[in-house]
C-alpha cells in the first residue's frame, strides 16, 4: 500500500505540472511499467473500497492507503487532506527512481519532484516497511529484521553495514556515499522521533504534489472527508490481508 502511494505521487514534475498524486498509476500502460511491477495486488484491494465508496477519487484512495499502511504499522500520523482528481494521463516510464542508481540520480529525480535532500532521506526511511520480490524487482529480501513494523530501523541497519539476509540497494548505500545525505541518516539513526517528525512532513509533501487542498469548511471537502473516514476501515482491512500474507509466505518458505 505503502510503494502504490509513493508510485502514484512520485511521478510528478514540478517544472510541468505533470503526473503525481493522480491515481493515474490505475491506468494499463502505468501499472505495467517496470517499477510498477506487483503493485496490481495493491491496486486490487482499493478496488474493494472503491466498490463499497464509489465517491472516493482513485487518488485520495491510494494516498489514504498509504497513510494508514504507515499508521497501522507504528508510524507516525500524517495528516491527510481530500480532494485529489482522478486523471487516465499516464507518464512516460522512467520518472520513478532507479534502485541500481546513486547519489546524483536520486536528486535528479527528487529534484524534478520539487523534494530536498531531507525529503530524499526520510522518504527512503520507509523501507523499514515490507521487502523486495526477486519477480518484481530483480532484489530478494526485507530491509530490517522487522519489515512490518515502522520504526527507524532502516537507517540502524545502514549504518552496520552489510548483514546476512538484509538487502542493501545501490540506493540505500548512496544515503552514505553523500555528507548531507548521511547527516540525515545518522539523525535519523539515533533519534526516532526526529524522523517521524520529518517522515510524516515529507510524506505529506509527497502525496500533494502537484495538488491544492481547497479552502476549509468547504461542502465538498466535508463530504469527502466523511466518505475517507469510513472507507479508512476498509483501507485498514487490506492491509491487514497484506500482513497476514506476508506471514503466510514467510511461514511456508521455512516448511
Amino acid at each position: 500500500m505503502l510503494r502504490l502511494a509513493w508510485h502514484d505521487a512520485g511521478t510528478y514534475d514540478v517544472k510541468t505540472n505533470t503526473g503525481g498524486p493522480n491515481g493515474s498509476i490505475r491506468n494499463e500502460e502505468e501499472f505495467l511499467h517496470g517499477s510498477n511491477n506487483g503493485l496490481k495486488i495493491a491496486l486490487d484491494f482499493c478496488e474493494e473500497v472503491k466498490a463499497k465508496y464509489p465517491k472516493i477519487t482513485y487518488a485520495d484512495l491510494y494516498q489514504l492507503a498509504g497513510v494508514v499502511a504507515v499508521e497501522v504499522t507504528g508510524g507516525p500520523t500524517i495528516d491527510f487532506v481530500p480532494g485529489r482528481k482522478d486523471s487516465l494521463v499516464s507518464p512516460k516510464e522512467g520518472r520513478l527512481p532507479n534502485a541500481n542508481k546513486g547519489v546524483s540520480h536520486l536528486r535528479d529525480v527528487f529534484y524534478r519532484m520539487g523534494l530536498n535532500e531531507k525529503d530524499i532521506v526520510a522518504l527512503s526511511g520507509g523501507h523499514t516497511l515490507g521487502r523486495a520480490h526477486p519477480e518484481r524487482s530483480g532484489f530478494e529480501g526485507p530491509w530490517t529484521k522487522e519489515p512490518l513494523k515502522f520504526d527507524n530501523s532502516y537507517f540502524l541497519e545502514l549504518l552496520k553495514g552489510e548483514t546476512e539476509g538484509l538487502l542493501k540497494l545501490p540506493t540505500d548505500k548512496a544515503l552514505l556515499e553523500d555528507p548531507e545525505f548521511c547527516h540525515y541518516v545518522e539523525l535519523y539513526a539515533k533519534d526516532e522521533d526526529a524522523f517521524f517528525k520529518d517522515y510524516a512532513e515529507s510524506h505529506k509533501k509527497l502525496s500533494e504534489l502537484g495538488f491544492t487542498p481547497k479552502s476549509s469548511g468547504s461542502k465538498t471537502e466535508v463530504t469527502s472527508s466523511t466518505i475517507l473516514a469510513q472507507s479508512a476501515v476498509g483501507v485498514a482491512v487490506a492491509a491487514a490481508v497484506v500482513i497476514l500474507s506476508y506471514f503466510y509466505e514467510a511461514h511456508r518458505r521455512t516448511k
